[in-house]
């Protein structure tokens, strides 16, 4: 008897909190850390890449969309050939595949499939440690930047983001929205700030100028991987400086057992990819993709 809340395939079914359980049991086991896989992550992004799932034997099948663009992700290490070669034959890109599936699957991986880098999908991985010193000489514009902005600013005042002063948090973030050509992740990031101290490991920080609200960050903290994925971070741009200010301030809050920043991928964006080089990640978290369709 299946008493899985995700569907069987062919079934597909939207991703819904009823699935937390069995969601976690399947992706808190996987080593490399790809941001995406976890379940506050596919639950918060479900409405931009229109996400579904299915269970196929072990197998966690997720599809999506991005930018008319259909595609299917299989999180997990199990590679049943016959799925994967009747979504690629219905159109479906194979995405966000990673290194650990690639290395367990060498060898029963089908030799005519065309496995490519998805540049514009790795992750960005910096340690903790290097954020909030920001020592060197490659990050000492950086340290110039943070020490302009306690020069600026007299009073700086840094908070834990709590249920307690939510609502600052929401005012940052409708003043944010005002100056936004698109409402962008403006609706993801309110629903994220709904869910604090809900049972998800979530870590933020709100930051202060002359006691006004002007940017927070907030991240899931995977301790078990010593690791705080950033999910969302708002500033003013009337506060000048005030994103790295928080940047440096959320990697100095964050307790030493965490060792690495994940800041999640640039998505093709040249301005956002340089911003992102600019802080001199450690390593990136790869992940590959298959694009077209394969034959029989």
């Amino acid at each position: 008897m299946n008493n899985s809340s995700i569907p069987q395939y062919p079934l597909f079914s939207p991703i819904s909190m009823e699935m937390k359980e069995d969601i976690d049991s399947l992706l808190l086991k996987l080593p490399d850390g790809l941001s995406e896989f976890t379940f506050l992550n596919l639950y918060l992004f479900r409405k931009i890449y229109s996400y579904t799932l299915s269970k196929y034997k072990d197998m966690l099948i997720i599809k999506g969309s991005y930018k008319n663009i259909p595609f299917f992700i299989t999180p997990c290490y199990v590679l049943e050939q016959e799925i994967i070669r009747k979504e690629l034959n219905e159109g479906l890109k194979w995405s966000h595949i990673s290194s650990s599936f690639l290395e367990q699957n060498n060898k029963t991986l089908p030799k005519d499939l065309k496995i490519e880098e998805d540049r514009d999908n790795f992750d960005y991985v910096y340690l903790r440690e290097s954020l909030a010193k920001l020592e060197g000489k490659e990050l000492h514009k950086k340290k110039t930047h943070i020490n302009k902005f306690e020069k600026t600013y007299t009073n700086i005042e840094i908070k834990e983001l709590t249920k307690n002063n939510i609502m600052e948090a929401f005012q940052v973030l409708e003043e944010w929205k005002i100056g936004q050509k698109s409402i962008a992740d403006y609706n993801e990031a309110k629903e994220a700030l709904t869910l604090l101290s809900d049972g998800f490991s979530l870590k933020g920080i709100l930051l202060y100028v002359e006691k006004k609200p002007i940017a927070w960050t907030l991240a899931e903290v995977l301790e078990e991987k010593k690791t705080a994925i950033v999910l969302f971070e708002k500033a003013l741009s009337s506060c000048k400086g005030s994103f790295q200010y928080v940047n440096y301030a959320f990697a100095s809050s964050l307790d030493e057992k965490i060792e690495y920043i994940n800041r999640e991928q640039d998505l093709g964006d040249e301005g956002l990819r340089q911003a992102k080089m600019t802080y001199r990640p450690i390593k990136f978290i790869k992940k590959y993709m298959v694009k077209a369709p394969c034959n029989n």
